[in-house]
């Protein structure tokens, strides 16, 4: 079954006084690239949770953001007391050694770098641990809002590989009778120019109109690479690189089918044949 790289989830608890919530968006690109928003005194995570994502996905953009909120009527600042005491206590040595000095500013001491801070600290290891599992959490969501997607898009590229088989039998039908059809419009063409052929020269030409004509190796290879794309679809993936490559090659058959027409139907089937595959095209661009 087949993944979509479209997709969203999120994912929220509550942890220590914090609101933490991972929002995960996927969309299609050509590999797989990650991007994360998170608070700098998280940021040590970012690592292992880049290689948790790459062991699940093989494509796709993902912007992963975490958000972490304070809950209400939890103060805002802080006051680190144990780098605050050791500071005090090395001006009292200061005071020891340099009696004069007079008396140390409460203001200066919370200018030092450290003592004040926010009220919580991110990088409990309470806190770390619940980010991990909320953004394992988030990630679940995703490759399942992916599969659900990749259902919907393997229904559609069925249905359409369906259609070209349903114009490939029609074209078959159409160049059945191909060689009757060219001898039947030869000979009107020699009627109205009123001219009489020889017989195993009209056979001669008709001959040479039918070969000219004939499309069955490209119908043949339509239905080989429709083949194909079903059985990609049922095996392993990722999918979408082989499909896009299969939709390339359908296109390229369409095309000669088009050029050798020599009948408007046929043309016309060709035509509906690169629509069909247009948006089969289409629909593999969101495919992983």
């Amino acid at each position: 079954m087949i993944n979509s790289m479209t997709a969203f989830a999120r994912a929220q608890a509550e942890q220590d006084g914090l609101t933490l919530s991972w929002e995960l968006r996927s969309v299609n690109h050509r590999y797989l690239e990650t991007q994360f928003r998170m608070p700098e005194l998280l940021r040590p995570q970012e690592f292992p949770l880049r290689e948790i994502l790459r062991k699940h996905l093989k494509r796709g953009k993902i912007d992963c953001t975490l958000r972490v909120e304070r809950a209400e009527g939890q103060p805002a600042m802080g006051l680190n007391r144990p780098l605050l005491l050791e500071v005090l206590a090395v001006i009292e040595q200061v005071k020891r050694d340099a009696p004069e000095m007079g008396p140390v500013n409460p203001m200066d001491l919370l200018r030092w770098p450290g003592i004040l801070g926010d009220s919580l600290r991110m990088d409990d290891t309470s806190i770390t641990q619940r980010v991990g599992e909320l953004f394992e959490e988030a990630l679940s969501q995703l490759i399942a809002h992916r599969a659900r997607e990749g259902a919907g898009l393997n229904q559609a590229i069925c249905q359409r590989l369906d259609e070209i088989d349903t114009i490939v039998m029609r074209v078959q039908a159409l160049m059945a009778d191909n060689a009757g059809s060219a001898q039947v419009k030869l000979q009107q063409r020699l009627a109205e120019l009123d001219i009489k052929a020889d017989p195993d020269r009209l056979e001669q030409e008709i001959a040479l109109l039918v070969q000219r004509a004939d499309v069955a190796e490209e119908l043949d290879r339509l239905t080989i690479h429709v083949e194909e794309a079903r059985g990609n679809l049922k095996a392993k993936g990722p999918h979408g690189r082989r499909l896009d490559f299969l939709t390339q090659e359908l296109n390229r058959e369409a095309n000669t089918l088009g050029a050798k027409s020599s009948m408007a139907e046929t043309s016309q089937k060709a035509v509906d044949l690169k629509v069909v595959i247009e948006q089969i095209r289409e629909q593999v661009q969101n495919v992983e």
